[in-house]
């Protein structure tokens, strides 16, 4: 019986570029300072797995049994939680990827935990395929490819401890370390917006609403590489209200400021997939007391939360 083996994956945040990732629009992203844990141990003479997921708080939120014969058949159960069919699919192309992972072992006893709230969009997707893939030699984002698709710079950032500009070129991810630290940062706060957003239904909504998307990835190139270079408060907040307009326009929707916070002073931009997960706020005084008078009280620093 082997020792047990300990993987982690870096959470993330995507700081400009949402959707247009997709397209190829050079975007910078961030890991976060929590993630998540896999704890992998062989057990004798099982043929299965056992899975048992622990959130942040130490609560077992999922836990089941998973025959290999099941992982190779890529079975999927009417009676099950859709995490149980989740996760055969992902472990199915794990072992189209790897399959002696199966092959020669008896079975194992695996354990996953978060560092952060499970509905806090941070990553709990991305940090188990990049953790599956880490334990398994796998390539991450060919398994991302295979599973849950998306541009893949999460999967990026889970590798990562410091800030990216990622890149869809010639559909292969290319990914740069840069050093963005701004001087600035004590005015920089995440705000979470109480609701989990789907990945997947917003980026449906968006290829729905694609127009020339071209001249746009233009922009948003342009507002990355000045955002990476900006040296004040002033400049770094205009940068990311002209981003909230160009992605205001492509989908059709209300800004989160105009939509929630009118009558902030100062800027809002939202993260990721709009209308769900964090939004970045720039103040020039700390901002809780305004967001928790309008009942959202998990107000991070930016120091709080990234690398």
């Amino acid at each position: 019986m082997n020792d047990k083996k300990t993987f982690y994956s870096n959470g993330k945040l995507l700081i400009t570029g949402e959707y247009l990732v997709l397209d190829g629009a050079r975007s910078l992203a961030i890991p976060t300072k929590f993630g998540q844990f896999l704890i992998v141990e062989e057990i004798e003479n099982s043929n299965c797995i056992h899975w048992k997921s622990i959130d942040k708080e130490g609560t077992i939120w999922f836990e089941e049994q998973i025959s290999f014969s099941s992982i190779i058949k890529n079975d999927a159960f009417e009676d099950a939680t859709n995490l149980k069919n989740t996760l055969i699919e992902i472990l199915h192309q794990a072992y189209l990827l790897q399959p002696n992972f199966i092959a020669n072992s008896n079975g194992f006893s695996v354990e996953t935990r978060l560092t952060f709230p499970r509905n806090w969009g941070l990553g709990s997707s991305s940090t188990l395929l990049n953790n599956i893939s880490k334990w398994l030699q796998i390539d991450p984002f060919v398994l991302n490819r295979n599973t849950f698709g998306g541009s893949g710079y999460d999967i990026a950032c889970a590798n990562v401890d410091q800030s990216i500009i990622y890149q869809i070129t010639d559909e292969k991810p290319l990914v740069e370390l840069v050093s963005f630290n701004p001087s600035f940062k004590e005015h920089l706060f995440f705000v979470y917006l109480n609701q989990k957003q789907s990945s997947k239904e917003a980026i449906s909504k968006y290829r729905n609403k694609q127009q020339i998307i071209a001249p746009f990835v233009h922009q948003i190139n342009a507002i990355t590489s000045h955002i990476i270079a900006s040296k004040t408060l002033e400049e770094f907040a205009s940068l990311l209200e002209k981003h909230e307009i160009i992605l205001s326009n492509i989908l059709e929707t209300t800004t989160v400021k105009e939509n929630l916070f009118p009558d902030f002073d100062g800027v809002i931009k939202s993260l990721g997939a709009w209308g769900g997960d964090f939004v970045l706020v720039v103040s020039k005084n700390n901002p809780t007391e305004y967001f928790v008078s309008k009942e959202y009280q998990t107000i991070l620093s930016y120091q709080e939360m990234l690398m």
